[in-house]
């Protein structure tokens, strides 16, 4: 269990190069790849996002934190694959929609959803319509995250709704938008099934429809 703290310790504080000592470490001591994840990288990612949430932790520092999450998932992602543990939480599509250049929130997004556990696919930003369809046939995720952070690109997202809706596959996946102009009520009227007003919250959502 001293390692697991470690470990979650390591990942607070943004110790890439420790975490991969440690992470080496408990898996010569028996520790199995899945065990570390489960009780080390997420415990101590969960830990980053509520402080981010309390303002008591800011970008940078979860910029860090994410770098040091993924220098262990290095070394443990081949293993993870081999031994065919459940690596993710569930697969993410997310990207800034058509027209809109905007993209620091949605990266914030992306990295602590990849901290939660998730496989996430980003597509980016200026993503049109067809690029989010293709990509939900392509990667068939559980969700797909949608960010605008201007009035005159939230109409994207409906747009990129309908087009799902055309393609067939629109009830095959959970629907979640969020950027400095969205509200709920948005959400709800475009057809969304959720919203979230910070990258906390878009992982707490995305929890709550896979489940988890």
């Amino acid at each position: 269990m001293e390692f697991m703290k470690q470990i979650s310790e390591a990942v607070i504080k943004g110790m890439d190069e420790e975490i991969r000592k440690l992470t080496k470490e408990a898996l010569e001591a028996g520790r199995t790849a899945k065990e570390i994840l489960d009780e080390g990288l997420l415990p101590g990612m969960d830990y980053v996002g509520v402080r981010f949430e309390k303002g008591e932790m800011f970008i940078p520092e979860v910029l860090l934190s994410a770098r040091a999450m993924k220098a262990s998932m290095e070394i443990l992602r081949p293993l993870l694959v081999k031994s065919g543990a459940g690596m993710t939480r569930g697969k993410v599509v997310i990207g800034t929609v058509k027209g809109d250049l905007h993209d620091i929130g949605k990266n914030l997004v992306g990295i602590m959803l990849e901290g939660a556990g998730f496989e996430v696919h980003d597509l980016g930003k200026n993503v049109p319509p067809e690029a989010f369809v293709e990509a939900a046939k392509e990667i068939k995720p559980d969700i797909i995250g949608m960010s605008a952070l201007l009035t005159t690109t939230m109409g994207m997202m409906q747009k990129t709704i309908n087009a799902l809706a055309e393609a067939g596959i629109r009830d095959q996946v959970k629907i979640m938008v969020g950027g400095a102009p969205v509200t709920a009520d948005f959400a709800k009227q475009i057809g969304a099934d959720g919203f979230g007003h910070d990258a906390v919250a878009a992982v707490n959502l995305a929890k709550e429809f896979i489940g988890a």
